[in-house]
């Protein structure tokens, strides 16, 4: 499998970004796609995720209410919206699958995508 994230750039406080994350390869039925994101200086954390097959959504505890991941089956990507952005949301932002049970643990992922710099400035 095979991912390319895209939509990552500068942004004040309180605005909105979309993440996209782009697989190719092989089918997603029986995945979990998640967002993950990393600070400088800070662990890799799990951000979001989605079953592929059933839709079915997680977050972590700050994302909720202000993150949406969602999945487009007809062009295998899936999105991350951020919105009421703040700068300790800043990081980079990794999508990741493979695995087929969800699990905030970066290496139950064998794929990944490159990162996309989030950055939340005034």
């Amino acid at each position: 499998v095979q991912l390319q994230a895209s939509g990552g750039g500068l942004v004040h406080p309180g605005g909105s970004l979309r993440l996209s994350c782009a697989a190719s390869g092989r089918p997603l039925n029986d995945y979990i796609v998640g967002w993950f994101r990393q600070a400088p200086g800070k662990e890799r954390e799990f951000v979001a995720g989605v079953a592929w097959r059933s839709g079915r959504t997680y977050y972590v505890d700050s994302a909720k209410g202000r993150f949406t991941i969602s999945r487009d089956n007809a062009k295998n990507t899936v999105y991350l919206q951020m919105d009421s952005l703040k700068p300790e949301d800043t990081a980079v932002y990794l999508c990741a699958t493979g695995s087929s049970f969800l699990t905030p643990v970066p290496s139950s992922y064998p794929y990944w995508g490159q990162g996309a710099l989030v950055t939340v400035s005034s």
